[in-house]
C-alpha cells in the first residue's frame, strides 16, 4: 500500500518470467524482488507483536479471518491435514474447530507471533518459522491449505500458489484472502494530491495492488480448477489520517519494500491530512462526531487442486440448445407452468 511510513501492499502479480533457480521443491517465477521480507518485514511484525496494547490492532486480521474460517465449514469433505500459511497471532487457528480439522500446520516469518497463537481444544497445532517464501512440503500430504491477509508482502505469488498446489493432495482445496486494489483509495487520493500540490509531481509511494481478474488467471496457471473468487469492502471509520496511520503501524503494515523513501515530508504529511478531511468525511450517526472513512477492499478464492472424481465441463460443440434461443425456451417454460 503505501510505500512509506505505511504499506498493506501487492505486487503486480501478471509479469512472465523464465524459470531461474529452484527453490524448495519449486522455481522462483522471477529475480525481482520488491519487499525485504525477512529483514524488514520480520522486524516489523516482532515489535508489533511485542506491544503491550497488540490486541488493539487486530480488528481487521481477526474479522477477515473469522469470515475465511466460517467459509472453512462449508466444505463438505473430511480434512485431516492443513496449513495456515503466514498465521500471525492466531486470526485463523482461534476459529478452527476439531470437527472441521485435526492437524494444522502454522507458518509465519515472526516468531513471536508464532508463540502467541492459539487453537481450540481437540486440533493440534506445529508452530513453524518461515524461512523462504514457498512451502517446502512433502508431495500429496497436506488436505487443506488456508492463508489470510498475507499474500499482499511476498515477491512471488506464482510460485507460492505453485508449492501450495505441489503439497495439496488431489482434491484437496486452497483457501485464502488477500487485499484487493480498491484497498485505502482514499489514502492514496490524498498523498497524491498533496504531494502534486506540494511537490509538483508524484512519488512512488503507491505500490501496486492484486485485481480479481488477475488472482483468477493465476490460480489457472499455477494448476488449481473448481475456483471461486469474490470480494467484500470493510469501510472503517477513524477520527483522522493521522489515527489511521497509527494503527496501521500498529497492525505490522508499514513499509518493508526494499526502494522504500525514510521520510515523508511534514507538509506533504498535513496537506494530506487536510485533503483527506475535505474529501472523505464519515459522520458518527450516533454521536454526529465528524472523521474520516477508509475502505479496505479483500478478495477472497477458492481453489481445488484436479482430481477424476470432480465435475468436467462439457466438451465444445455438445451443446443442445443456442444461446439466441434464450427467450424462446424461457417462454415456453412460462406456458408449461
Amino acid at each position: 500500500m503505501i510505500l512509506n511510513r505505511i504499506a498493506i501492499n501487492s505486487r503486480s502479480i501478471c509479469r512472465t518470467a523464465k524459470y531461474l533457480r529452484p527453490i524448495g521443491n519449486i522455481s522462483q517465477s522471477s529475480d525481482v524482488n520488491i519487499f525485504d521480507l525477512f529483514n524488514t518485514k520480520r522486524l516489523q511484525k516482532e515489535r508489533a507483536a511485542k506491544k503491550e496494547d497488540v490486541e488493539l490492532y487486530d480488528y481487521i486480521k481477526e474479522e477477515i479471518g473469522f469470515r475465511l474460517s466460517d467459509r472453512l465449514f462449508d466444505i463438505k469433505k473430511e480434512l485431516k491435514n492443513g496449513v495456515d500459511f503466514g498465521g500471525g497471532r492466531g486470526y485463523l487457528s482461534k476459529n478452527i474447530l476439531a470437527e472441521t480439522l485435526q492437524n494444522l500446520k502454522i507458518y509465519d516469518i515472526s516468531e513471536t507471533m508464532l508463540n502467541q497463537t492459539q487453537s481450540t481444544p481437540g486440533v493440534n497445532i506445529e508452530k513453524n518459522v518461515l524461512k523462504s517464501e514457498y512451502l517446502d512440503l512433502p508431495e500429496n500430504s497436506q488436505d487443506v491449505v488456508i492463508s489470510n491477509l498475507t499474500f499482499h508482502w511476498f515477491n512471488d505469488l506464482p510460485g507460492i500458489f505453485r508449492s501450495i498446489n505441489y503439497c495439496l493432495k488431489s482434491d484437496g482445496v486452497f483457501l485464502a484472502s488477500m487485499f484487493g486494489g480498491e484497498t485505502l483509495y482514499e489514502l492514496r487520493s490524498a498523498l497524491h494530491l498533496a504531494e502534486q500540490e506540494r511537490r509538483g509531481g508524484l512519488s512512488p509511494h503507491i505500490s501496486p495492488f492484486a485485481q480479481i481478474r488477475d488472482i483468477g488467471g493465476l490460480l489457472n496457471s499455477s494448476g488449481f480448477t473448481m475456483l471461486t473468487i469474490d470480494t467484500d469492502e470493510m469501510v472503517i471509520g477513524y477520527p483522522s489520517m493521522f489515527e489511521l496511520l497509527h494503527d496501521l503501524k500498529g497492525m505490522a503494515e508499514n513499509n518493508a519494500a526494499f526502494n522504500r523513501p525514510l521520510t515523508l515530508s511534514r507538509d506533504v504529511l498535513l496537506s494530506s491530512a487536510a485533503i483527506y478531511n475535505e474529501m472523505y468525511k464519515k459522520t458518527n450517526p450516533e454521536t454526529n462526531e465528524v472523521g474520516i472513512q477508509a475502505t479496505f477492499q479483500v478478495i477472497y478464492f477458492v481453489g481445488w487442486k484436479p482430481h477424476e472424481s470432480q465435475q468436467k465441463p462439457a466438451q465444445r460443440g455438445s451443446a443442445t440448445a443456442s444461446l439466441k434461443d434464450l427467450g424462446t425456451i424461457m417462454t415456453g417454460e412460462k406456458k408449461r407452468k
